[in-house]
This record gives structure tokens, sequence and C-alpha cells, in this order.
């Protein structure tokens, strides 16, 4: 029997008032997922109906559990302390505003046991709903180019990532202290301390696209806070806090022509501004600091 087909996955899903993101991704989990599968859903202490949603789940499906990070806000913390409780070789981290397809769970590990592999990022595709915004349309070609994280910046999202156990208790767990950035320092991590990072095209979720202007705004300005964080925890990995990263947001090797030219760039120069708008503001939070520190 191939080697990690035959451990015990356990799925952590981090939430936080998104009754409606949850309840769409533990239909699809459980729809089409081997049900041996451990299912944590982490509630990082919301204030809407989430945990009652998750709790009805619950009492029909015995391999899922409710448990709470109310400690900490911060997705990283609740997949931590998801990791905590977790009692699978294979870990898999799953945003809770996804659907998985059919097949998803048994390609991953599949995948992980050809390779060998503690470090798996499956595909992540985005849809769009019927009548598309820009901004959505937008979305969906610039969202999540995985081999390309994967190959030029050593990492992949957290919206969905297998580890092994044997993994995490060699490097370590996520930063809880970032707001963003997390799934990159430690995919920088993880291949620093020499694992290969593997993407699996076969194993698919779906991944909505925002819709909205001022979400993705709100998005990118957390992008940008956490490249301001990483300066300044791990500088000599990410460089000096004042000076920024490379501006992002235009990547014509993604642009499909869905999107007239001139509306795409118009969008990606403002989700560049946002970053820096973010990384502006989390910069002046770390002078702060420190002059209040002397």
């Amino acid at each position: 029997m191939p080697r990690h087909c035959s451990f015990k996955p356990s799925i952590i899903i981090p939430v936080y008032n998104d009754a409606q993101g949850v309840n769409t991704t533990l239909e699809s989990l459980f729809n089409s997922t081997n049900q041996d599968a451990q299912v944590v859903v982490v509630d990082n202490d919301s204030i809407d109906e989430t945990p009652a949603i998750v709790a009805e789940y619950a009492r029909v499906q015995d391999h899922l559990t409710l448990i709470f990070e109310r400690d900490i806000q911060s997705s990283y913390a609740a997949r931590n302390t998801g990791i905590e409780y977790a009692d699978g070789d294979i870990i898999c981290f799953l945003d809770a505003d996804q659907r998985v397809t059919d097949g998803w769970l048994e390609a991953a590990l599949a995948q992980l046991d050809a390779k060998d592999a503690h470090y798996l990022a499956p595909n992540i595709e985005l849809e769009a709903p019927e009548n598309p915004t820009r901004t959505a349309q937008y979305n969906q070609v610039s969202g999540f180019p995985i081999e390309d994280f994967l190959e030029h910046h050593k990492y992949a999202p957290t919206s969905c990532l297998f580890v092994t156990r044997e993994l995490l208790e060699d490097v370590g767990h996520f930063d809880e202290r970032l707001v963003s950035g997390g799934d990159l320092e430690f995919g920088n991590r993880v291949y620093d301390a020499g694992y290969d990072l593997v993407f699996a095209p076969d194993s698919t979720v779906i991944h909505p696209a925002r819709a909205d202007f001022r979400s993705l705004w709100k998005r990118n300005v957390r992008i940008g806070r956490g490249h301001c964080q990483l300066q300044r925890y791990y500088p000599d990995r990410y460089g000096r806090v004042g000076i920024p990263p490379r501006p992002s947001g235009i990547r014509t090797d993604q642009y499909d022509g869905s999107l007239h030219p001139l509306v795409y760039r118009s969008i990606a120069l403002s989700m560049t501004g946002a970053r820096g708008v973010g990384y502006g503001r989390e910069c002046l939070s770390v002078l702060a600091d420190r002059i209040r520190n002397r």
C-alpha cells in the first residue's frame, strides 16, 4: 500500500465570521471526501452564527470536531491550534470559503506518496459568479498561480496545503504575529530546511473570486502590512523595514484578454497601491513602537 495513503489525514479549517463560507466548504467536503478523514474546524472567536452552523454538522458527522482559538485573532493562530488538536499524520489546511472537487483528497495523497513529499500544494481554481463584476474577472485571472508561487517564491498559499506531521515537528508551526505572509514565511522556512515543494495538479479546490473592489482592496492592504511585518521579524530574509518589496499587481503573463487592457491595468495598479498603503501603515506602526521603546 502507498506510504502516505495508509496514513490518516486531518483537515484543518480556520474560520472567522463566515457562516455561509464554512457551510459551503463542509457541504462539499462531506459529499466528496473519504469519511475516515478527521475534520477540525477552528473558530477564531466568531460573533455571528458560524459556530452554530459547524456544530450542526458535528451532530451528524462523527469525524468533525469544532474547537476554538479565542486568545489570538489570527488565521495562523487558528491553524496552529488545529495542529495541536489534530491526530493525523498528514495535515491539510483548507480555507472556509472553498469547495473541494471529487477525488481531490485521494489525488493529493497519491501525489504525496509518489513524490515521497512532505509539502504539497493542490490546484486552486477561482470561480466568478454569473454576470461577474470587473473586479471578479480581474481576481479570477490574477488569483492563484500555484506553480509560479512554488517555483519563484518557494511557497504555496494555505487556502489549501498538505504537510506531514514529520515536517511540522521539524520546522515548527506558523508565525502567529503575522496578519499576512505567514504562508510565505512558512513555505520559505520549509524550503530552506531542504524539503521539496510539490504541486498536485490533479487535486483541485474551487475558491470564490472576490466580486467587490472594497474586499479586494482590503485583502491587498493586509498583504502590504504582512510584507512590512516579514521585514520586521525576518530582516535577514526579507530586507529592512522602510525598503518596500518589489511592487506587484500587474501580471502581464496572466492577462488573458477577458478584460479590456486599460481596465486590467487600472485594477492591477490599484491593488499595487493598496499594498503600498498597507506597507506604509505598518511601517509607521513599527516606527512608533521603536520610539516608545527608546
